[in-house]
């Protein structure tokens, strides 16, 4: 059985923590508790991105959570412009980890070029109840 949820969120600072506990809730909701929070960090680590570099003014970002045959998929899908890569940051650099530490806490990463903007897709093996 497959299961979806969706939200938009205005970008805004605020949104960031809206779609942690959207995320939260649904997770929840579906009674998956295992790997909770680094999915919550995930999504903060997207959501945070879409609102600093994603998504223009007056617009908004989506959340998805999808979960179907044994995986949790976490979709942020923004229409802003560029394409993120996943970087390494200096020792010292207070920003440039988000995307490295979705990838290591993630079983699957992948940034998908929509025909307008794009969408990050982090899934977690989870155990089918």
């Amino acid at each position: 059985m497959s299961l979806s949820r969706q939200q938009l969120f205005p970008r805004a600072r605020a949104s960031v923590r809206a779609a942690r506990q959207f995320v939260g809730d649904t997770l929840a909701e579906w009674g998956v508790s295992e790997r909770r929070d680094d999915m919550r960090l995930c999504v903060s680590e997207l959501a945070s991105n879409a609102v600093l570099h994603g998504v223009p003014w007056g617009r908004e970002f989506s959340v998805r959570v999808t979960r179907e045959a044994g995986v949790l998929w976490i979709e942020v899908r923004d229409s802003g412009p560029g394409c993120p890569t996943v970087q390494h940051a200096e020792s010292g650099a207070e920003r440039g980890r988000g995307l490295w530490l979705v990838t290591a806490l993630a079983d699957e990463f992948e940034i998908r070029d929509d025909r307008v903007g794009k969408s990050a897709w982090a899934g977690f093996k989870v155990v089918e109840a």
